[in-house]
């Protein structure tokens, strides 16, 4: 085990993914576009078997950086991989599961977010769509707003939003916030354990991967909040009320292998109007704005902010004139 083996997640995400969707979509590879509806019953199958290979990649992971010598730059490419795997995918894997009714689908999408120390995603993310869009979004993108800036604020207001649906909801059982009731103690302990029962099983370097590539993994997840949704507002109406979310607050992207890897998650706008819907069910809008790339493109050039402001601006204020 070694070497570039290591680094393939890399290559996949952000090479070979994007040649593909280009591909895809300029080329007579274009009908590959057209995939017909997945069946109900195998959407579900592919859900439902995604949870655990992530528990399965993490643990072996964890494992192998204990067991495995190797190098510094092995390592980083290694904790990098898992980090993007769980971030891109298992996030979304667990995005996908969170919002359906089933017990069991929400307690597997709230664990594929204790993977990454992220469980509030939750309870954030019900703030996120009541929000959508607007300056009370803390995962709504400014215009204007570099990724670097948007990044401490949506961390740190997505937690504090989190906490006070928590708040509500132990108020409204009446329940004190120190009772096992409160989810945050399961948000802080669970990952808190796991670290601790790493280090005592396999040592300080899987404790270290699993917190580096749960750092990476959320940092994915907050890039992908910020291509999502960047410089799109809804007007305010009366008595300080937004109008109601529409095709037009969310970016689109109808590139095939990215979609098809992400869960269909790039088709945003339709997820928004309706976030109970099965994924393999969402489609794309053409009076929705639409992104210039795939999202494995667009997470790259979301980190140099003078070519995504030159990319991207004119866009925005393209759309907003033409609203």
């Amino acid at each position: 085990m070694g070497g570039i083996f290591l680094y393939w997640p890399i290559y996949v995400a952000f090479v070979l993914t994007p040649a593909v969707d280009y591909l895809t979509n300029n080329s007579g590879w274009a009908k590959l576009r057209k995939v017909e509806t997945i069946p109900n019953r195998l959407s579900e199958i592919i859900l439902l078997s995604y949870a655990p290979i992530q528990f399965f990649l993490l643990g072996f992971s964890c494992y192998m950086v204990s067991h495995q010598h190797l190098t510094w730059s092995e390592w980083c490419g290694f904790v990098i991989s898992v980090g993007i795997i769980s971030g891109a995918i298992g996030v979304t894997a667990g995005h996908e599961l969170i919002h359906r009714k089933s017990k069991v689908h929400r307690l597997l999408g709230n664990m594929l977010t204790l993977c990454i120390c992220y469980a509030h995603f939750y309870r954030a993310h019900q703030w996120h769509h009541a929000t959508v869009a607007t300056p009370n979004d803390p995962s709504s993108a400014k215009l204007g707003e570099s990724f670097y800036q948007f990044y401490p604020r949506t961390v740190t207001g997505c937690i504090k939003n989190a906490w006070a649906l928590e708040q509500k909801r132990l108020e409204r059982t009446k329940r004190s916030a120190f009772s096992l009731n409160n989810h945050f103690w399961w948000i802080i302990l669970i990952p808190l354990l796991v670290t601790l029962a790493l280090f005592f099983t396999w040592g300080l370097s899987a404790a270290c991967f699993f917190l580096l590539q749960s750092i990476i993994a959320f940092s994915s997840l907050e890039v992908i909040s910020y291509v999502q949704h960047y410089g799109l507002q809804r007007r305010q109406l009366e008595k300080g009320k937004y109008e109601r979310v529409s095709l037009k607050h969310a970016w689109d992207s109808n590139h095939w292998l990215t979609n098809m890897a992400l869960f269909q998650l790039p088709y945003h706008p339709a997820h928004h109007i309706n976030g109970s819907k099965p994924f393999h069910k969402l489609k794309p809008f053409e009076e929705s704005p639409q992104l210039p790339y795939g999202y494995s493109s667009m997470l790259l050039i979301a980190l140099i902010p003078p070519l995504w402001f030159k990319l991207m601006n004119p866009r925005v204020e393209q759309y907003s004139q033409a609203r």
